[in-house]
């Protein structure tokens, strides 16, 4: 007789897991601090796949510490599955042999040694993923058994209330709790009744007070202080030569000084450009404070955030028009939502990289960081799928002559993706290379593809301080590298440019000069930036941005 089938051997082992558990609990789902290690050590086994929430801002650093303290004789080969590597303790559990593989999106500070454990063999990279492609393999073939989360408060039943910086929480909660898995929430307050149910009780297992808030990195706080006048020059051009140019209304500004010194010309270059009202209208982006101004200016009409601030809270809620405000009183930010809206909604992408080849692929891994991806490849592609029309994404089309070589008369817009370099980086590291790092990183961690953030392809225009590359415009790849080497400088890439080539491209307009854009270049410096400091910015903002201790020096 044929043995029955069983088909219900995941709910089965959680709940032999919880049961193991049980003891440690002491209301509920209330479990305190100091039964953390403990948690872990019954619900976890090893060569478990497991998410520990490391966003771009929020922290589950107390389970990290509590996962990092567990027996690595007991708990051993994790896979981890996470958008970011940002705090120290996400590399020791791979030092400590409690984890081997990783699947992430961002490394941010962990970069350089992200690449060094890559190289002593100490973590197995799956792959480096963009966020929304990381989300999308949660339900797929990475749903994580286990996954360490943390909010803002939770409730004896498991309620929890993410808040202001929500970003990846509920699709990490929804993706492991509907495959039967285990979801465990560190909370910075336990409360008799959320503020708002963000992630409902029955999705939670397990709930910790953490005897600390958990961290929050300021990662998009740009010191207007700092922007130099290169930056300006550059953020000059792009205004002009590309924002005015297109029309661009639906956007998203990669991190960086670049973007910030464009979002700081806004109300002052801008207007004397008569942009307002024409460009920059609706943005997925973070609370950037250097969009204090503009926001002030009347420039924008909407943000909806991956994730939140630090130090932007109280503004955000005062500018309900502007922000994704909930009855509460309070910003939700929603990664995946947002990256969604940047995929299909946004209408260019621009932002920075470490290294540009001659072909024109771009990437942030190189042999010595592996800094990750984070949304741009999302964002800083041509969206496929995407059936709406705006101005500025037909324009870009219509431009694109080589995608004509296979729809034949039929039109179809283009999204701008738009990369901002200067050509020479710290240390005199050029930008512009022959060929990539990211070949050898490959090489290096066994990867089947070399990690690259945006294709040669999906790239339509890159501004460096030597003018603008209109790829777009060009026909073949041949004339796609001449404007590269147009703007590249004195790298090596740039020294091979022919200078009657670079001529020709400039009176075709694919390669656009400050002087050819009308720009002075004496007028590029900081008295152009709305905002010359951190406490210009809490002054616009009337005092309701209240930046972190590190930017405070009055």
């Amino acid at each position: 007789m044929q043995k029955e089938k069983v088909w219900d051997k995941l709910s089965t082992d959680t709940e032999e897991r919880m049961n193991a558990a049980n003891e440690l609990f002491s209301d509920r789902k209330v479990v305190p601090s100091q039964n953390g290690v403990a948690l872990l050590e019954a619900v976890i086994r090893a060569g478990d796949r497991i998410n520990l929430e490391g966003n771009n801002q929020k922290q589950a650093d107390f389970l990290a510490e509590c996962l990092g303290s567990c027996d690595s004789e007991k708990i051993n080969n994790l896979h981890m599955v996470q958008s970011a590597v940002p705090l120290p303790i996400h590399l020791d559990i791979f030092d400590k042999g409690i984890a081997k593989k990783l699947d992430f999106a961002y490394g941010g500070p962990m970069a350089a040694k992200v690449a060094e454990f890559l190289r002593e063999g100490k973590l197995e990279l799956g792959a480096i993923h963009t966020y929304l492609e990381l989300f999308a393999r949660y339900f797929m073939d990475l749903t994580p058994r286990v996954s360490l989360i943390c909010a803002y408060e939770g409730d004896k039943d498991g309620n929890l209330y993410t808040g202001f910086n929500t970003e990846d929480t509920p699709v990490i909660a929804e993706a492991t709790k509907f495959r039967q898995g285990i979801v465990i929430a560190q909370v910075n307050k336990l409360v008799d009744k959320v503020q708002r149910v963000d992630i409902p009780g029955e999705w939670v297992d397990a709930v910790i007070e953490s005897p600390k808030p958990f961290y929050l990195e300021p990662l998009f706080t740009r010191d207007p202080a700092n922007i130099t006048d290169t930056q300006v020059l550059m953020g000059m051009m792009a205004l002009k030569g590309i924002y005015g140019e297109y029309g661009v209304q639906r956007l998203n500004h990669g991190i960086g000084f670049f973007t910030a010194a464009i979002e700081l010309l806004l109300p002052t270059y801008g207007n004397e450009l008569g942009l307002k009202g024409k460009i920059c209208k609706h943005f997925a982006l973070n609370p950037h404070p250097t969009m204090i101004p503009a926001i002030e200016d009347g420039w924008v009409e909407s943000i909806h955030s991956f994730g939140g601030e630090l130090g932007m809270q109280k503004y955000c809620e005062a500018r309900p028009d502007i922000f994704f405000i909930g009855p509460d009183g309070s910003m939700r930010s929603n990664r995946a939502y947002s990256q969604t809206a940047g995929h299909y909604a946004t209408d260019m992408f621009i932002g920075g990289t470490l290294q540009i080849d001659k072909y024109g692929n771009s990437s942030t891994a190189t042999a010595s960081r592996v800094a990750g991806f984070g949304g741009a490849p999302n964002m800083g592609c041509d969206a496929k799928g995407r059936r709406h029309v705006t101005d500025s994404w037909l324009k870009c089309g219509a431009e694109f002559e080589d995608q004509a070589a296979l729809l034949g008369d039929m039109p179809r817009g283009k999204r701008l993706v738009v990369q901002m370099q200067e050509t020479f980086k710290e240390k005199m590291d050029p930008s512009f290379v022959e060929k990539l790092d990211a070949w050898n990183l490959a090489k290096n961690a066994n990867l089947d593809l070399a990690p690259v953030m945006i294709y040669s392809d999906d790239l339509t225009h890159i501004v460096t301080e030597e003018g603008i590359a209109y790829l777009a415009k060009c026909r073949g790849l041949e004339e796609r590298m001449a404007a590269i080497r147009g703007v590249a400088g004195y790298t090596e890439v740039g020294l091979s440019a022919d200078p009657k080539e670079t001529k020709t491209l400039r009176e075709r307009g694919i390669v656009k000069t400050p002087e050819d854009l009308g720009i002075d270049r004496s007028r590029a410096n900081r008295s152009m930036l709305a905002a010359k400091s951190v406490k210009d910015l809490v002054d616009c903002s009337g005092g309701l941005y209240e930046p972190p201790a590190r930017f405070v020096n009055w």
